[in-house]
């Protein structure tokens, strides 16, 4: 009986002090650590700790403070092209502006102002979106631009059909991947296979979901290529682990990598996801950014010439506004293609993007334009051809003279810039510049990164946010300032670097 008694004590408190740690919970206020423990564990580099002192300095040289060591702020982190200086396309901005505000297709002075092709496009939008662009449009978007983007994925493809009824108009590329992953996930035994390094938005919506993220290492000496054997073998040990693979991104090309998959790794990492039975993730934002020898292919047509797709590979292809030769990023422009979604699954993927009612307008419609250029014989072609052959050719200067440039430096080596808009070079730091960066609180790319942007207001992101082989050091740069100032701006790097190496190699 006594035993039983203090059985029933022991559950009475247990009780009471469950009722006492709700209570408390009830009671709490919203602060950082009472949050979403997700919130929390998902990080973002791109925009972190290094952009926010970054901001601090230009606040500074904006209200005269003299006394930093450079004299501006150049922002290396992100690829914003035209926030660093890159022009916008004559014919896009023409387009949206008369879209925007349609009386100006009614104004005499409009046909001196406007091409004629341009006046005629806005025309044709208009009569498709005839409530304008400050109205919700379907939540899968503007029926018009959707068939414009099945026409081009056709002709980029060699004649491979697409539906337009199985493409989402998404806010960039970013709202389309986080909407998938939020489909995949079911809990945290489920898990993504993410590139290492990879662009930290994947790894913070993986975090985000409550899933799992399972990193497969680009291989840095075989030009961040992906070794398909040893990512299978990831995928058995996690399987195995109890562990449900679901979905594996690949990003072509890459983010921060800036390499350029060949045909016959694409083969078989897409042999692998039909096998695995993975829905294949294809980050093809930078389809356009190639400047080296390796031609660009989407997956969809490699999937569909081995005839992974007749068999039934899942394949989300993903394209976006911000990037390429246009570089639209504040449009948030984008669109992802689904294959092999049945319509209950598409039904799904339909009611997420209905919680979101639509992606902008703006953006729909800069999508529209990317997709659908001006051709020959229209009014504005020359003038477009000329504007995005001199934004590539320059591109592609940039990308071989930021390579060269980093291999000079003691200690830093980099592939070359075959595609994207970054190079993600690897830094061999002195030990006492890691014992330093240790005393500080800091792991050691962060420590150089901050020490790049404190003496020569370069603002880059260290390695450590993209992930990394374990003892290596990189920092991503992009190729973006533009070529007045990239000379200058590759001096401030080369001198710092020398300075950094001779303070910690005494």
């Amino acid at each position: 009986r006594r035993s039983t008694e203090t059985t029933e004590a022991g559950m009475m408190n247990d009780d009471s002090k469950q009722q006492q740690q709700q209570q408390q919970r009830q009671q709490e206020r919203l602060t950082a650590s009472t949050c979403n423990p997700r919130v929390l564990k998902a990080q973002y580099a791109v925009r972190g700790e290094l952009v926010q002192r970054a901001g601090e300095y230009t606040r500074r040289l904006r209200n005269g403070d003299k006394s930093l060591p450079f004299e501006q702020v150049v922002l290396c982190n992100i690829g914003n092209p035209q926030g660093v200086g890159q022009k916008p396309i004559t014919f896009f901005r023409q387009v949206l502006a008369l879209v925007s505000y349609p009386p100006l297709l009614d104004m005499p002075q409009t046909s001196q102002l406007f091409a004629s092709d341009a006046i005629q496009r806005a025309k044709q939008y208009l009569a498709d979106v005839p409530n304008g662009t400050g109205a919700y449009s379907n939540s899968k978007g503007v029926e018009c631009v959707r068939k414009e983007v099945a026409e081009f994925i056709k002709r980029r493809d060699g004649g491979v059909e697409a539906d337009a009824d199985a493409i989402f108009l998404t806010d960039g590329a970013s709202a389309g991947v986080k909407r998938i992953l939020n489909l995949v996930i079911r809990d945290e035994n489920d898990a993504v296979m993410v590139p290492k390094p990879q662009y930290p938005l994947y790894a913070a919506s993986v975090a985000l979901f409550g899933g799992s993220q399972l990193s497969y290492e680009l291989n840095e000496a075989n030009g961040w290529s992906i070794d398909v054997d040893k990512m299978q073998a990831q995928l058995d040990e996690a399987k195995k682990s109890g562990k449900y693979v679901r979905a594996l991104v690949v990003i072509n090309p890459g983010n921060p990598t800036g390499q350029v998959l060949d045909e016959e790794n694409m083969k078989a990492i897409v042999a692998m996801c039909l096998r695995e039975k993975l829905l294949l993730m294809a980050d093809e934002v930078y389809q356009v950014n190639i400047y080296g020898s390796t031609p660009w292919h989407s997956f969809k047509r490699i999937a569909h010439e081995t005839g992974a797709l007749k068999q039934g590979l899942q394949l989300v292809s993903y394209h976006s506004t911000s990037k390429g030769l246009i570089a639209e990023c504040g449009r948030r422009g984008g669109y992802m293609e689904l294959c092999n979604f049945d319509a209950d699954l598409m039904a799904q993927v339909q009611k997420l993007a209905s919680i979101s009612l639509c992606s902008n307008l703006d953006g729909q419609i800069m999508t529209g334009l990317m997709v659908n250029p001006p051709r020959e014989g229209d009014e504005s072609y020359e003038l477009f051809q000329k504007e995005q052959a001199d934004i590539l050719a320059s591109l592609k200067r940039r990308a071989k003279r930021l390579a060269e440039a980093l291999n000079e430096m003691e200690g830093v080596s980099s592939n070359p810039v075959d595609g994207a808009m970054y190079a993600f070079p690897s830094i061999t730091l002195p030990p006492k510049a890691v014992a330093a960066a240790k005393a500080a609180g800091k792991v050691p790319d962060v420590f150089y990164c901050l020490e790049m942007l404190a003496q020569c207001g370069l603002c880059c992101v260290p390695g450590s946010g993209f992930g990394q082989v374990d003892g290596t050091w990189h920092f991503r740069t992009t190729i973006l300032p533009q070529e007045d100032v990239f000379d200058a701006v590759m001096t401030r790097l080369t001198k710092f670097h020398a300075d950094f190496m001779a303070k910690y190699s005494k």
